[in-house]
């Protein structure tokens, strides 16, 4: 991995870190920090599936051990990165990347979330619980992330960043 890509990692895990301090929406059990879900579009659409799943790997544990995440942090913006690469891996569109990241946390990861938050944090809730939260905050993520790679993408520098990442 080159030192170009894990620069620009480090700078996505730091905007995330940062952007979870400032900008929140309280959503019943979970808080929606859309900036996590904006990242991770971002980084689908720049660095590809492996970098983007450590960008929200590393952002969700800092995000834990910060106090501005819980466990669900985990589920929540992994699956959501994963699938949003994938989408724009295989399809080299922006909206997909967006609607992988929605249906990845939106639906997958709060699927997940129940089994997982009844093992690790001793919780016992319906999927639909914690499907809202998870829907809204990667829904506002998503939509933000596709804006702002859609116009990063047009910048010389990250066309040249593009020309040596993949």
């Amino acid at each position: 991995m080159s030192i170009r890509k894990m620069t620009i990692m480090a700078l996505l895990v730091a905007i995330a870190v940062a952007g979870s301090t400032f900008v929140s929406i309280p959503t019943g059990i979970a808080r929606a920090y859309p900036v996590q879900h904006a990242v991770n579009v971002i980084g689908a659409i720049i660095l590809g599936p492996v970098p983007t799943v450590l960008v929200a790997f590393v952002t969700a544990i800092i995000r834990i051990f910060t106090g501005t995440g819980s466990l669900l942090a985990i589920p929540g913006s992994v699956i959501g990165a994963l699938c949003a690469a994938l989408a724009y891996k295989y399809s080299r569109k922006s909206w997909l990347a967006g609607f992988g990241e929605v249906f990845g946390t939106g639906i997958l990861a709060s699927l997940i979330a129940v089994p997982y938050a009844k093992l690790l944090m001793e919780t016992s809730v319906a999927a639909l619980f914690f499907m809202p939260a998870f829907l809204t905050s990667s829904t506002i993520g998503a939509i933000l992330g596709v804006m702002v790679a859609s116009t990063l993408r047009k910048s010389i520098l990250v066309k040249s960043f593009n020309s040596s990442l993949y």
